[in-house]
């Protein structure tokens, strides 16, 4: 356990020092559910809140010896994706890839991973009252046992990773992931989607990797695993940090992975000022991507109308509703609305000029890709989330637990922030105050 587990940060909050990792996990009390909405009106049944865990006892709990210094963080993050687990309020959820911010160092910004020996876990919870509760986490292992890690896995692809403080260069790691979205399969392994590669990854059900499928022509080499060069390679033109976030698991079985921003195509400027992003149909059963879509984002003035950056649109989660038919969750950090969509045949872009990344202009540049002759998906907007009281910012995953009920869980980054002032002058965490929580949403008309 951390020399740091008692003491902690906030003394408004349970410390889980010295408690069995079955049981490691207490709730703050969270404020009560919404009372005296209208009952035709989208409104929060229920929010419960993850209490404090070291993160250096949670980590070594699972893999003994790989968080020497947790410096004061809590366990957090869990917040990437969350799919029900078959028993009710019990739920499946990922972490990221740790704790991570940015520094600027000589006017340069740097990607700070504070616990560097942090690695990912698939986390059970359940939500009883106002309590989350962790009943079992799974760590992220290679072939042969060892921690994938979140590090970064390429240099001049991914960001150079650095100590908490910006000043040392921390190793790349080819095995890191950057885990978001998580379904389970039939057999019990899980589904991962992954921001680095992008990539989509098959994990057994005691969390070893078994296949990384990543864009033809990434050339990860050096992995303590199978890396299969399965996805269209035009993949590779994400945007840092913006790989696959959603992941929904169809009926039939068929993976839907979403990717979280438009693509740098042709060039970043494209990028940042699209609102067309795409969504990959893959098949386990033939592991191949069997169909793409492109994804029109709402203007980010409605989806946020305190929001003028295109930029900062994203698509976080994806879920099944039916026999093709998804949810899709536009957000920004502080707003979110999702949309009911619908797959069609007629929509496939796979394999066409779309694909090709010298048509110029490209899928990212058009203005109006209906009018250019691109079957964008249809979409009817479901709830818009930001009229909801009691939703809070940064919603990274939905599920759907009947008809007519929803439940959040946000990404509260293991309490970071980003700058200098991050830690104290002794090197400890200052959290944020952002705590991970479940919401339950009710939906009168349902989905």
């Amino acid at each position: 356990m951390s020399p740091h587990a008692t003491g902690r940060r906030r003394v408004h909050r349970s410390v889980a020092a010295g408690v069995p990792l079955a049981v490691l996990a207490a709730l703050a009390t969270a404020g009560p559910a919404t009372a005296g909405t209208p009952a035709q009106e989208a409104h929060v049944t229920r929010t419960a809140t993850l209490g404090d865990i070291p993160l250096g006892a949670f980590s070594n709990a699972l893999l003994p010896g790989t968080v020497a210094d947790d410096r004061g963080v809590d366990l957090g993050g869990i917040g990437s994706d969350i799919f029900p687990a078959g028993r009710k309020g019990e739920f499946w959820t990922v972490t990221d890839r740790g704790p991570n911010g940015q520094t600027k160092v000589g006017g340069t910004k740097r990607r700070t991973f504070p616990v560097p020996g942090f690695d990912p876990a698939i986390v059970r919870i359940r939500v009883s009252g106002d309590t989350v509760k962790v009943l079992q986490a799974i760590p992220v292992t290679t072939k042969s046992g060892k921690p994938v890690t979140g590090l970064s896995n390429q240099a001049a692809r991914d960001e150079a990773p650095y100590s908490y403080d910006a000043q040392t260069p921390v190793p790349y790691n080819p095995n890191g992931l950057d885990t978001e979205g998580i379904v389970r399969a039939a057999d019990g392994s899980f589904w991962l989607v992954d921001e680095y590669g992008p990539s989509l990854v098959h994990v057994s059900a005691r969390g070893k990797v078994l296949t990384r499928y990543v864009p033809q022509g990434l050339k990860l080499t050096g992995t303590d695993y199978p890396v299969v060069e399965a996805l269209p390679a035009v993949l590779l033109h994400r945007k840092i940090n913006r790989g696959f976030e959603g992941l929904a698991q169809l009926p039939g079985g068929d993976l839907v992975l979403a990717v979280q921003s438009p693509l740098s195509l042709p060039d970043t400027d494209a990028g940042e000022s699209s609102r067309t992003t795409r969504l990959l149909r893959f098949s386990p059963k033939k592991k191949a991507v069997t169909a793409e879509y492109a994804y029109r984002f709402d203007p980010v003035d409605v989806v946020d109308p305190s929001e003028d950056d295109t930029s900062e649109l994203k698509i976080s989660s994806v879920v099944a509703v039916g026999d093709d038919r998804l949810l899709v969750e536009e957000r920004t950090d502080k707003a979110a609305r999702l949309h009911l969509v619908r797959l069609s045949r007629a929509a496939n872009i796979l394999g066409s000029r779309w694909d090709d990344d010298a048509t110029s202009p490209s899928l990212e540049q058009l203005n109006d890709p209906a009018a250019s002759g691109v079957p964008v998906l249809s979409k009817r907007l479901a709830v818009d989330l930001g009229t909801v009281a009691g939703v809070p910012g940064k919603i990274e995953g939905v599920a759907l637990v009947d008809h007519s009920t929803l439940a959040l869980i946000n990404d509260n980054d293991f309490g970071m922030t980003d700058g200098a002032g991050a830690f104290d002058a002794q090197g400890r965490l200052v959290d944020s105050g952002i705590e991970t929580t479940v919401t339950y949403v009710r939906l009168p008309r349902g989905v």
